[in-house]
């Protein structure tokens, strides 16, 4: 080979070499770019998620947002302020029998067992009238929503009838259906609707179940509840007969036996 073959090789070999270094730092360049914009991409992306996560945690949960709600839907059947008057029976009834009852107590799951056929019998006999007043607070020691929830749906049982209501109501408390007070089962829509098709003029019913669903009352329940807690009642289950406590003889708690009931309830009538 001639030196100056040689010569030329050598040249074209280093420029094939500059070439290729080049072209890798052109990679390398790109490379870096690509990285730089992803990192920066990246933190956004964080910045955005964590935005995100603080506008959610100070937005109003469901039931603070209806709390408020000026443009109440009431059921139907009620009476007053934003339907938050609910008495049921013969209006010729002479007494008032106000009850106070929190849908996820278990107290009270015990009295309607116990003793809710008796408040019906009587309730249907003219004996009283029944003044219900629905309380929440239950929700207040977890965080939970069922008894807000459970108070929506009776508001929509009530829509359909006084009697549906009685009967939802006294299916919440059955034995079969109540759950322990640390189980927030009535949070969930499905299982009212579940309780609600064990009442004949509830069970397939389409508007109560969309009634439930939608939350059609959720803003009711809350102004019932609000009612509750200006009532100056502390606890459930709370009966009063003509604005008066009644209470089992020789106590300050409620009746909790049907015989317990009559004996209070004939001495508030003799009254």
């Amino acid at each position: 080979m001639s030196a100056r073959n040689n010569q030329t090789n050598k040249a074209a070999a280093r420029e094939r070499l500059r070439q290729e270094r080049e072209r890798q730092a052109k990679k390398d360049r790109i490379r870096r770019q690509i990285v730089v914009a992803g990192s920066v991409v990246g933190v956004l992306a964080i910045a955005a998620g964590v935005g995100f996560a603080v506008v959610q945690a100070n937005k109003p949960s469901h039931w603070s947002a209806v709390k408020e709600e000026k443009n109440v839907v009431a059921p139907k059947n009620t009476e007053g302020t934003d339907g938050t008057t609910v008495v049921i029976g013969k209006k010729d009834a002479k007494n008032t029998l106000e009850l106070y009852e929190d849908s996820r107590c278990p107290v009270c799951a015990s009295f309607e067992q116990s003793v809710g056929k008796t408040v019906q019998s009587d309730v249907d006999s003219g004996k009283f009238r029944l003044k219900y007043i629905g309380a929440t607070f239950i929700d207040n020691s977890d965080n939970g929503t069922g008894s807000k929830n459970a108070l929506s749906a009776l508001g929509a049982a009530l829509n359909v009838s006084p009697e549906a209501f009685l009967e939802y109501k006294s299916a919440l408390y059955s034995k079969q259906f109540h759950p322990q007070e640390t189980e927030d089962k009535f949070a969930k829509d499905s299982y009212l609707i579940e309780v609600a098709d064990s009442v004949k003029e509830l069970k397939g019913n389409k508007a109560f179940q969309k009634a439930v669903t939608d939350g059609t009352y959720d803003a009711w329940a809350m102004k019932m509840s609000a009612t509750f807690d200006k009532s100056g009642v502390q606890g459930t289950p709370a009966l009063k007969m003509n604005g008066e406590k009644l209470t089992a003889e020789g106590s300050e708690n409620p009746p909790m036996t049907v015989a317990q009931f009559n004996a209070a309830i004939a001495k508030a009538l003799k009254a």
